[in-house]
């Protein structure tokens, strides 16, 4: 059975995208998440999953975190970003990070299940974009571990914090942080901070 996940921390959006997808895809089984924890998990755990449907702003997202770590952890499954976040550049962004297409959270039911439909083809609401930056293009690739490092580390935390967080060693903390000073090519915790903020991983909208 196809399995779609909904991630989103409003309750009634999320019914309402339940109703969109219900309409598409009848036979469905639906997730839902309202964390960006949540859907991670979900994501990872769950079988036959077509389609993700995501929102920017949720609990433990930051900026366009969400669909990095999302696309990281299924890169094979479709993301549909439906936010309120505003302006071409969003739209162009999450695109570049690996999403299908963006809408805004306030378009007509009639459009979403458009949408809904497109993506579960296969086929991009538009011509998806390759990131130009190489930067971002390494941010990209990243493991879902070491985004979640990344991401950490922009909240300020140390080794220790991590690990404890994420259930691991300090000493696989310190083997991330190589890994993804190696891929942004920077020389510290610091350096790679700004990178990820440079590229909106932490931009609130």
């Amino acid at each position: 059975m196809d399995t779609i996940l909904i991630a989103d921390d409003h309750p009634l959006f999320r019914q309402a995208l339940i109703l969109a997808v219900a309409r598409v895809a009848p036979r469905a089984r639906i997730l839902e998440a309202g964390t960006l924890a949540a859907a991670a998990r979900a994501a990872g755990e769950a079988q036959g999953l077509r389609l993700i449907l995501l929102d920017l702003k949720m609990p433990g997202a930051v900026g366009y975190s969400g669909i990095a770590l999302l696309h990281a952890e299924k890169p094979e499954v479709p993301i549909l970003v439906v936010s309120s976040a505003e302006g071409a550049k969003a739209a162009e962004e999450t695109r570049a990070l690996g999403a299908v297409g963006f809408l805004p959270k306030d378009s007509d039911l009639a459009t979403i299940e458009a949408a809904i439909a497109r993506a579960l083809t296969g086929k991009p609401l538009s011509a998806p974009l390759t990131p130009e930056d190489p930067i971002q293009r390494e941010v990209a690739s990243l493991t879902p571990t070491q985004l979640k490092v990344l991401l950490a580390v922009l909240e300020g935390k140390l080794n220790k914090q991590i690990a404890h967080d994420l259930a691991i060693s300090e000493a696989t903390v310190k083997t991330h942080m190589t890994a993804i000073m190696r891929k942004l090519d920077v020389q510290n915790r610091t350096q790679a901070a700004l990178v990820a903020r440079s590229l909106g991983l932490d931009l609130k909208h």
